[in-house]
Protein backbone atom coordinates (compact mmCIF):
# COMPACT_ATOMS: atom_id res chain seq x y z
CA UNK A 1 0.00 0.00 0.00
CA UNK A 2 1.19 3.38 -1.26
CA UNK A 3 1.94 6.20 1.06
CA UNK A 4 -0.95 8.30 -0.22
CA UNK A 5 -3.20 5.20 -0.32
CA UNK A 6 -3.15 4.95 3.27
CA UNK A 7 -3.41 8.74 3.90
CA UNK A 8 -7.02 8.80 1.48
CA UNK A 9 -7.72 5.57 3.59
CA UNK A 10 -7.71 7.57 6.70
CA UNK A 11 -9.36 10.63 5.23
CA UNK A 12 -12.13 8.18 3.98
CA UNK A 13 -12.41 6.60 7.90
CA UNK A 14 -12.66 9.84 9.46
CA UNK A 15 -15.20 10.56 7.14
CA UNK A 16 -17.27 7.70 8.33
CA UNK A 17 -16.46 8.53 11.95
CA UNK A 18 -17.83 11.37 11.08
CA UNK A 19 -21.00 10.39 9.26
CA UNK A 20 -21.83 7.58 12.22
CA UNK A 21 -21.86 10.55 14.95
CA UNK A 22 -24.52 12.92 13.25
CA UNK A 23 -28.11 12.40 15.09
CA UNK A 24 -29.36 11.09 12.10
CA UNK A 25 -27.33 7.84 11.94
CA UNK A 26 -27.35 7.17 16.20
CA UNK A 27 -31.37 7.47 15.46
CA UNK A 28 -31.40 4.98 12.61
CA UNK A 29 -29.27 2.78 14.92
CA UNK A 30 -31.41 3.18 17.63
CA UNK A 31 -34.84 2.76 15.44
CA UNK A 32 -33.04 -0.63 14.31
CA UNK A 33 -32.32 -1.86 17.77
CA UNK A 34 -35.73 -1.27 18.77
CA UNK A 35 -36.68 -2.76 15.87
CA UNK A 36 -34.72 -6.18 15.83
CA UNK A 37 -35.98 -6.06 19.77
CA UNK A 38 -39.78 -6.52 19.23
CA UNK A 39 -40.70 -2.82 19.92
CA UNK A 40 -40.22 -1.22 17.14
CA UNK A 41 -41.27 2.62 16.22
CA UNK A 42 -41.88 2.57 12.33
CA UNK A 43 -40.97 0.40 9.38
CA UNK A 44 -37.19 0.17 8.64
CA UNK A 45 -36.45 0.59 5.06
CA UNK A 46 -33.46 -0.67 2.88
CA UNK A 47 -32.23 -0.10 -0.37
CA UNK A 48 -29.81 -3.28 -1.73
CA UNK A 49 -27.16 -1.63 -4.17
CA UNK A 50 -25.07 -3.78 -4.79
CA UNK A 51 -26.84 -5.54 -7.97
CA UNK A 52 -27.52 -1.99 -9.53
CA UNK A 53 -25.27 -1.82 -12.60
CA UNK A 54 -25.67 1.21 -13.78
CA UNK A 55 -22.31 3.52 -13.78
CA UNK A 56 -22.07 6.41 -11.23
CA UNK A 57 -24.51 5.13 -8.82
CA UNK A 58 -21.88 2.68 -6.99
CA UNK A 59 -18.36 3.51 -4.83
CA UNK A 60 -15.71 4.27 -7.15
CA UNK A 61 -12.21 3.23 -5.55
CA UNK A 62 -9.59 5.23 -6.45
CA UNK A 63 -6.39 3.21 -5.06
CA UNK A 64 -4.19 1.31 -6.71
CA UNK A 65 -2.88 -1.52 -5.28
CA UNK A 66 -5.23 -4.52 -4.31
CA UNK A 67 -5.15 -4.50 -0.35
CA UNK A 68 -6.15 -0.53 -0.63
CA UNK A 69 -8.91 -0.91 -3.01
CA UNK A 70 -10.57 -3.90 -0.76
CA UNK A 71 -9.99 -1.38 2.36
CA UNK A 72 -11.39 1.65 0.66
CA UNK A 73 -14.15 -0.58 -0.99
CA UNK A 74 -15.28 -1.70 2.54
CA UNK A 75 -15.19 2.36 3.88
CA UNK A 76 -16.18 3.98 0.99
CA UNK A 77 -19.42 1.23 0.01
CA UNK A 78 -20.32 1.20 3.65
CA UNK A 79 -20.93 5.21 3.41
CA UNK A 80 -23.31 5.19 -0.43
CA UNK A 81 -26.42 4.67 0.84
CA UNK A 82 -26.54 7.46 2.45
CA UNK A 83 -24.78 9.63 -1.03
CA UNK A 84 -27.13 7.56 -3.22
CA UNK A 85 -30.28 6.67 -1.57
CA UNK A 86 -30.90 7.97 1.78
CA UNK A 87 -32.62 5.10 3.25
CA UNK A 88 -31.66 3.70 6.64
CA UNK A 89 -28.69 1.80 6.22
CA UNK A 90 -26.55 2.85 9.15
CA UNK A 91 -23.28 4.06 9.31
CA UNK A 92 -21.44 2.87 12.54
CA UNK A 93 -17.75 4.00 13.76
CA UNK A 94 -15.96 0.21 13.69
CA UNK A 95 -14.90 -2.02 12.00
CA UNK A 96 -15.15 -5.78 12.64
CA UNK A 97 -13.22 -8.42 11.88
CA UNK A 98 -13.73 -12.09 12.51
CA UNK A 99 -12.11 -15.86 11.97
CA UNK A 100 -12.14 -17.40 8.56
CA UNK A 101 -13.66 -21.00 8.03
CA UNK A 102 -15.41 -22.93 5.46
CA UNK A 103 -17.24 -26.23 4.44
CA UNK A 104 -17.01 -28.05 1.45
CA UNK A 105 -20.27 -29.85 1.27
CA UNK A 106 -19.76 -33.48 0.70
CA UNK A 107 -16.19 -32.58 -0.73
CA UNK A 108 -18.19 -32.00 -4.17
CA UNK A 109 -17.46 -28.87 -5.95
CA UNK A 110 -20.11 -27.77 -8.25
CA UNK A 111 -19.77 -27.34 -12.27
CA UNK A 112 -21.28 -24.43 -14.50
CA UNK A 113 -21.16 -23.26 -17.61
CA UNK A 114 -21.85 -19.65 -18.46
CA UNK A 115 -23.01 -18.00 -21.90
CA UNK A 116 -20.27 -16.67 -23.90
CA UNK A 117 -22.01 -13.61 -24.11
CA UNK A 118 -21.53 -13.20 -20.50
CA UNK A 119 -24.49 -11.97 -17.79
CA UNK A 120 -25.57 -13.50 -14.66
CA UNK A 121 -27.16 -16.56 -16.21
CA UNK A 122 -25.37 -20.05 -15.90
CA UNK A 123 -25.94 -23.79 -16.49
CA UNK A 124 -25.45 -26.39 -13.94
CA UNK A 125 -23.88 -29.25 -14.74
CA UNK A 126 -24.88 -32.11 -11.96
CA UNK A 127 -22.02 -33.61 -10.13
CA UNK A 128 -24.61 -36.01 -9.06
CA UNK A 129 -27.05 -37.21 -11.09
CA UNK A 130 -29.09 -39.57 -9.21
CA UNK A 131 -29.65 -40.93 -6.00
CA UNK A 132 -28.54 -45.02 -5.84
CA UNK A 133 -26.25 -44.92 -4.44
CA UNK A 134 -25.01 -43.06 -0.97
CA UNK A 135 -21.68 -43.13 -1.63
CA UNK A 136 -20.64 -39.43 -2.89
CA UNK A 137 -22.06 -38.26 0.59
CA UNK A 138 -19.21 -38.48 2.54
CA UNK A 139 -18.58 -36.09 6.08
CA UNK A 140 -18.08 -32.56 4.63
CA UNK A 141 -14.42 -31.34 4.81
CA UNK A 142 -13.92 -28.16 6.49
CA UNK A 143 -11.01 -25.47 7.62
CA UNK A 144 -10.86 -23.40 10.15
CA UNK A 145 -8.33 -20.05 10.37
CA UNK A 146 -8.73 -19.57 14.27
CA UNK A 147 -6.01 -16.14 14.30
CA UNK A 148 -7.78 -14.23 11.99
CA UNK A 149 -9.35 -11.83 14.76
CA UNK A 150 -5.68 -11.33 15.69
CA UNK A 151 -4.26 -10.55 12.23
CA UNK A 152 -7.49 -8.62 11.68
CA UNK A 153 -6.63 -6.53 14.84
CA UNK A 154 -3.28 -5.94 14.16
CA UNK A 155 -3.63 -4.80 10.44
CA UNK A 156 -6.45 -2.64 10.81
CA UNK A 157 -5.38 -0.76 14.39
CA UNK A 158 -2.05 -0.14 12.65
CA UNK A 159 -4.06 1.61 9.52
CA UNK A 160 -6.97 3.10 11.30
CA UNK A 161 -7.18 1.79 14.60
CA UNK A 162 -7.20 5.53 16.02
CA UNK A 163 -10.10 6.49 14.01
CA UNK A 164 -12.55 3.68 13.88
CA UNK A 165 -13.31 1.44 16.84
CA UNK A 166 -11.54 -2.07 15.72
CA UNK A 167 -13.38 -5.13 17.11
CA UNK A 168 -14.44 -8.72 16.76
CA UNK A 169 -17.85 -9.25 14.64
CA UNK A 170 -19.04 -11.66 12.33
CA UNK A 171 -22.47 -11.84 9.73
CA UNK A 172 -25.20 -14.35 10.36
CA UNK A 173 -24.35 -17.62 10.08
CA UNK A 174 -25.71 -18.21 6.31
CA UNK A 175 -27.07 -22.05 5.48
CA UNK A 176 -29.41 -22.64 2.16
CA UNK A 177 -29.40 -26.53 1.82
CA UNK A 178 -31.48 -26.76 -1.05
CA UNK A 179 -29.20 -24.00 -3.25
CA UNK A 180 -26.07 -26.27 -2.07
CA UNK A 181 -27.97 -29.43 -3.54
CA UNK A 182 -29.35 -27.86 -6.59
CA UNK A 183 -25.89 -26.24 -7.29
CA UNK A 184 -24.38 -30.45 -7.60
CA UNK A 185 -27.39 -31.93 -8.59
CA UNK A 186 -29.33 -29.87 -10.69
CA UNK A 187 -33.16 -29.09 -10.27
CA UNK A 188 -34.31 -31.48 -12.27
CA UNK A 189 -32.70 -34.36 -10.59
CA UNK A 190 -33.04 -32.97 -7.40
CA UNK A 191 -37.10 -33.09 -7.60
CA UNK A 192 -36.89 -36.81 -9.30
CA UNK A 193 -34.91 -38.26 -6.85
CA UNK A 194 -37.77 -37.25 -4.14
CA UNK A 195 -40.02 -39.95 -6.42
CA UNK A 196 -37.32 -42.31 -7.47
CA UNK A 197 -35.33 -42.50 -4.21
CA UNK A 198 -37.10 -41.25 -1.22
CA UNK A 199 -35.02 -42.80 1.19
CA UNK A 200 -32.12 -41.60 0.00
CA UNK A 201 -33.11 -38.70 -0.31
CA UNK A 202 -33.90 -38.49 3.19
CA UNK A 203 -30.57 -40.02 4.05
CA UNK A 204 -28.73 -37.17 2.23
CA UNK A 205 -30.86 -34.60 4.02
CA UNK A 206 -29.97 -36.17 7.39
CA UNK A 207 -26.24 -36.01 6.15
CA UNK A 208 -26.32 -32.52 5.10
CA UNK A 209 -27.81 -31.49 8.72
CA UNK A 210 -25.61 -33.50 10.67
CA UNK A 211 -22.24 -31.53 8.71
CA UNK A 212 -23.88 -28.17 9.02
CA UNK A 213 -24.04 -28.81 13.08
CA UNK A 214 -21.17 -30.31 13.07
CA UNK A 215 -19.25 -27.36 11.76
CA UNK A 216 -21.13 -24.94 13.59
CA UNK A 217 -20.85 -26.80 17.01
CA UNK A 218 -16.99 -26.61 15.49
CA UNK A 219 -17.04 -22.79 15.12
CA UNK A 220 -18.35 -22.77 18.74
CA UNK A 221 -15.95 -25.14 20.03
CA UNK A 222 -13.19 -23.42 19.23
CA UNK A 223 -14.34 -20.02 20.48
CA UNK A 224 -14.33 -18.72 16.86
CA UNK A 225 -17.82 -16.96 16.74
CA UNK A 226 -17.56 -13.08 17.29
CA UNK A 227 -20.81 -11.07 17.99
CA UNK A 228 -23.69 -10.58 15.76
CA UNK A 229 -25.92 -8.10 17.58
CA UNK A 230 -24.62 -4.86 16.23
CA UNK A 231 -23.76 -3.39 12.44
CA UNK A 232 -23.65 -6.67 11.14
CA UNK A 233 -24.91 -8.26 7.68
CA UNK A 234 -27.86 -10.81 8.42
CA UNK A 235 -27.66 -11.16 4.53
CA UNK A 236 -31.29 -10.83 2.69
CA UNK A 237 -30.79 -6.75 3.12
CA UNK A 238 -31.50 -6.61 7.05
CA UNK A 239 -29.26 -5.88 10.29
CA UNK A 240 -28.21 -7.21 13.52
CA UNK A 241 -28.60 -4.58 15.84
CA UNK A 242 -30.04 -6.25 19.06
CA UNK A 243 -29.25 -4.83 22.77
CA UNK A 244 -31.04 -8.62 23.90
CA UNK A 245 -28.53 -10.79 22.11
CA UNK A 246 -25.29 -8.53 23.93
CA UNK A 247 -23.45 -10.40 26.18
CA UNK A 248 -19.67 -10.74 28.12
CA UNK A 249 -17.99 -13.54 27.63
CA UNK A 250 -17.78 -16.28 24.69
CA UNK A 251 -19.96 -16.21 22.11
CA UNK A 252 -22.34 -19.28 21.40
CA UNK A 253 -24.56 -20.14 18.81
CA UNK A 254 -27.16 -18.67 20.95
CA UNK A 255 -25.83 -15.05 20.44
CA UNK A 256 -25.75 -14.78 16.77
CA UNK A 257 -28.77 -14.59 13.93
CA UNK A 258 -28.52 -17.31 11.63
CA UNK A 259 -29.85 -17.01 7.59
CA UNK A 260 -32.24 -19.80 6.26
CA UNK A 261 -33.85 -20.12 2.60
CA UNK A 262 -35.19 -22.80 0.31
CA UNK A 263 -36.47 -20.71 -2.94
CA UNK A 264 -35.44 -23.75 -4.84
CA UNK A 265 -38.41 -25.95 -3.46
CA UNK A 266 -40.82 -23.44 -4.66
CA UNK A 267 -42.50 -25.96 -6.51
CA UNK A 268 -42.91 -28.68 -4.07
CA UNK A 269 -46.10 -29.34 -1.97
CA UNK A 270 -46.20 -28.10 1.75
CA UNK A 271 -46.83 -31.84 2.73
CA UNK A 272 -43.83 -32.79 0.79
CA UNK A 273 -41.54 -30.07 2.11
CA UNK A 274 -42.26 -31.00 5.52
CA UNK A 275 -41.60 -34.53 5.19
CA UNK A 276 -38.45 -34.42 2.82
CA UNK A 277 -37.20 -30.70 3.56
CA UNK A 278 -37.76 -29.07 6.92
CA UNK A 279 -36.37 -31.65 9.15
CA UNK A 280 -33.12 -31.01 8.48
CA UNK A 281 -33.82 -27.26 8.07
CA UNK A 282 -35.59 -27.05 11.67
CA UNK A 283 -32.48 -29.27 12.97
CA UNK A 284 -29.65 -26.66 11.53
CA UNK A 285 -32.29 -23.31 12.65
CA UNK A 286 -32.40 -24.27 15.98
CA UNK A 287 -29.22 -23.75 17.02
CA UNK A 288 -29.02 -19.90 15.91
CA UNK A 289 -30.23 -17.58 18.81
CA UNK A 290 -32.58 -15.94 16.12
CA UNK A 291 -33.28 -16.67 12.22
CA UNK A 292 -34.35 -14.68 9.45
CA UNK A 293 -35.89 -16.58 7.00
CA UNK A 294 -36.82 -16.33 3.00
CA UNK A 295 -35.61 -14.79 0.06
CA UNK A 296 -38.04 -14.67 -3.37
CA UNK A 297 -39.91 -18.24 -2.74
CA UNK A 298 -43.50 -17.21 -1.28
CA UNK A 299 -43.55 -18.35 2.01
CA UNK A 300 -47.25 -18.68 2.69
CA UNK A 301 -47.95 -21.84 1.32
CA UNK A 302 -45.46 -23.55 3.78
CA UNK A 303 -46.43 -21.49 6.89
CA UNK A 304 -49.15 -23.55 8.80
CA UNK A 305 -47.56 -27.16 7.94
CA UNK A 306 -43.63 -25.89 8.46
CA UNK A 307 -42.04 -22.57 8.86
CA UNK A 308 -44.60 -21.57 11.55
CA UNK A 309 -42.67 -24.45 13.98
CA UNK A 310 -39.63 -22.87 13.99
CA UNK A 311 -38.72 -21.58 17.20
CA UNK A 312 -36.28 -19.11 16.71
CA UNK A 313 -37.55 -16.83 13.80
CA UNK A 314 -37.14 -13.62 13.99
CA UNK A 315 -37.50 -12.01 10.16
CA UNK A 316 -39.64 -13.85 7.15
CA UNK A 317 -39.12 -12.78 4.19
CA UNK A 318 -42.51 -11.58 2.54
CA UNK A 319 -41.39 -11.50 -1.42
CA UNK A 320 -43.54 -10.22 -4.49
CA UNK A 321 -44.86 -13.47 -5.14
CA UNK A 322 -46.25 -13.96 -1.29
CA UNK A 323 -49.54 -13.62 -0.30
CA UNK A 324 -48.91 -10.24 1.84
CA UNK A 325 -52.62 -10.79 3.68
CA UNK A 326 -52.58 -14.06 4.66
CA UNK A 327 -49.01 -13.64 6.09
CA UNK A 328 -49.76 -10.17 7.91
CA UNK A 329 -52.88 -12.14 9.84
CA UNK A 330 -50.11 -14.93 10.42
CA UNK A 331 -47.15 -12.40 12.04
CA UNK A 332 -49.73 -10.11 13.35
CA UNK A 333 -48.76 -9.29 17.21
CA UNK A 334 -46.24 -12.29 16.84
CA UNK A 335 -42.93 -10.72 17.43
CA UNK A 336 -41.72 -11.51 13.66
CA UNK A 337 -40.73 -8.94 11.64
CA UNK A 338 -42.63 -8.68 8.18
CA UNK A 339 -39.90 -7.95 5.92
CA UNK A 340 -41.25 -7.16 2.70
CA UNK A 341 -39.76 -7.13 -0.41
CA UNK A 342 -41.24 -4.72 -3.17
CA UNK A 343 -41.05 -5.40 -6.52
CA UNK A 344 -38.31 -4.21 -8.27
CA UNK A 345 -40.03 -3.65 -11.36
CA UNK A 346 -41.22 -0.16 -10.49
CA UNK A 347 -37.45 0.89 -10.15
CA UNK A 348 -35.59 -1.77 -12.42
CA UNK A 349 -38.13 -1.91 -14.68
CA UNK A 350 -38.14 -0.64 -18.37
CA UNK A 351 -39.48 2.57 -17.95
CA UNK A 352 -36.87 5.36 -17.25
CA UNK A 353 -39.17 7.41 -14.38
CA UNK A 354 -40.83 5.94 -11.51
CA UNK A 355 -44.29 5.47 -11.85
CA UNK A 356 -45.10 7.11 -8.72
CA UNK A 357 -48.64 6.43 -8.40
CA UNK A 358 -48.16 2.94 -8.78
CA UNK A 359 -45.39 1.97 -6.04
CA UNK A 360 -47.12 4.57 -3.91
CA UNK A 361 -50.33 1.83 -4.12
CA UNK A 362 -48.07 -1.01 -4.25
CA UNK A 363 -46.37 0.15 -0.67
CA UNK A 364 -50.06 1.18 0.37
CA UNK A 365 -51.04 -2.42 0.18
CA UNK A 366 -48.40 -3.10 2.23
CA UNK A 367 -49.01 -1.34 4.85
CA UNK A 368 -52.64 -2.42 4.83
CA UNK A 369 -51.53 -6.33 4.56
CA UNK A 370 -48.97 -5.87 7.64
CA UNK A 371 -51.08 -3.47 10.05
CA UNK A 372 -49.97 -3.74 13.46
CA UNK A 373 -47.46 -6.32 12.40
CA UNK A 374 -43.20 -5.16 12.98
CA UNK A 375 -42.73 -4.46 9.36
CA UNK A 376 -39.56 -4.00 7.26
CA UNK A 377 -38.66 -3.04 3.68
CA UNK A 378 -36.02 -4.53 1.54
CA UNK A 379 -35.65 -3.05 -1.85
CA UNK A 380 -33.77 -6.31 -3.53
CA UNK A 381 -32.73 -7.24 -7.10
CA UNK A 382 -32.63 -4.24 -9.03
CA UNK A 383 -29.98 -4.23 -11.79
CA UNK A 384 -30.76 -1.58 -13.78
CA UNK A 385 -31.65 2.11 -13.12
CA UNK A 386 -32.00 2.57 -17.08
CA UNK A 387 -30.12 5.52 -16.18
CA UNK A 388 -32.48 7.57 -14.12
CA UNK A 389 -29.89 7.28 -10.69
CA UNK A 390 -32.64 9.21 -8.72
CA UNK A 391 -35.01 6.79 -8.67
CA UNK A 392 -34.27 4.81 -5.67
CA UNK A 393 -34.06 7.57 -3.52
CA UNK A 394 -37.09 8.95 -4.74
CA UNK A 395 -39.21 5.17 -4.13
CA UNK A 396 -37.61 5.72 -0.39
CA UNK A 397 -38.98 9.18 0.31
CA UNK A 398 -42.52 8.02 -0.83
CA UNK A 399 -42.29 4.85 1.41
CA UNK A 400 -41.39 7.32 4.39
CA UNK A 401 -44.32 9.72 3.30
CA UNK A 402 -46.70 6.82 3.68
CA UNK A 403 -45.21 5.82 6.56
CA UNK A 404 -46.06 8.91 8.23
CA UNK A 405 -49.39 9.53 6.52
CA UNK A 406 -51.20 6.23 6.47
CA UNK A 407 -48.80 3.37 8.54
CA UNK A 408 -51.13 1.73 11.64
CA UNK A 409 -48.23 0.32 13.53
Amino acid sequence: MEKWEREFIRDLAKRKREMAETPRMREIVRLWTAHNDGHSERPMIHFEMGTVGDAGFQYQCRCVSDDARSVEWGLGNSMQNQVMVGDDFPVTPDWYVSNGSGMTLFGLQPHRTRPKTGGVGFHIDPVIEDLDSLDPFVPSPMWFDEDGVRRGTEYYGDLFGDILEIKPGMSALYCCPTNNLVQLMSMENLFVSMYDNPDNFKEMMRRLADDYCRYYTELERRGMLTPCCGNNWVCQGTFAFSDQMKKEGPITLGDVWGFMDSQETVNVSPEMFDEFIFPAYERISSLFGRLSYGCCEPVHPFWETSISRLKNLRKISISPWCDEEYMGERLRGSGIVYQRKPSPLFIGGTDRDLDEDGFRAHVRKTMRAARGCLLEFTFRDTYTLNGNLGKPRRAVEIVREEIQNTWEG
